[in-house]
């Protein structure tokens, strides 16, 4: 008699992943994220993250000029199998505001996660899924602690420097260093 076979998870890719939106199975306003692979539900957007969200997207757009493109809350493909959509992504200037195809790892300058409830997932799933797809600059704006953490130097298994910052601290990208953040604007 044959051992029952082990239960195998199905992997979606991308395709499959717009082809359910096509047949209507996922709907525009649907709150998922494919990673790995797999449909991830994503958390309530509550009001304090929707506003500080908010507020770093008018502090960028009044300092970064055409310097970069500010995309809050798309896509972004990072393989056949992931396209999550981080909070924030300043994206090299394309002419067609990526019209044409969803930014790739090498068209993100800096990729910013805002993180309350969602501090452990990003950390633990998203930060080494970052690193891993070649994603330069990742920030996670930690609202419970009220710091900045600044990842860098991806690799393998995450990222090789990490720097935290309160708001007591200043920080620029590394691509954009014209473009300096007072993070007293943005934690409280």
């Amino acid at each position: 008699m044959s051992s029952p076979a082990a239960n195998v998870r199905h992997k979606l890719s991308v395709s499959d992943y717009y082809r359910m939106g096509d047949a209507g199975i996922l709907h525009e306003d649907s709150r998922v994220e494919l990673i790995e692979g797999e449909l991830i539900d994503m958390s309530p957007i509550g009001s304090h993250h929707a506003g500080i969200v908010t507020l770093i997207l008018h502090l960028l757009n009044k300092e970064i000029s055409d310097q970069a493109i500010v995309s809050v809350q798309n896509p972004v493909r990072l393989s056949e199998w992931s396209e999550p959509q981080p909070d924030i992504m300043l994206l090299k200037p394309r002419s067609d505001y990526y019209y044409d195809s969803h930014p790739k790892p090498s068209d993100v300058l800096v990729l910013i996660e805002v993180a309350d409830s969602s501090i452990d997932y990003d950390r633990k799933t998203k930060l080494p899924l970052y690193a891993r797809s070649g994603i330069q600059e990742f920030w996670i704006i930690d609202m419970n602690a009220q710091r900045l953490e600044r990842y860098s130097q991806p690799n393998e298994t995450g990222y090789g420097h990490c720097e935290t910052l309160d708001k007591t601290g200043k920080i620029s990208p590394a691509d954009l260093p014209d473009l300096v953040i007072d993070l007293s604007r943005i934690l409280a």
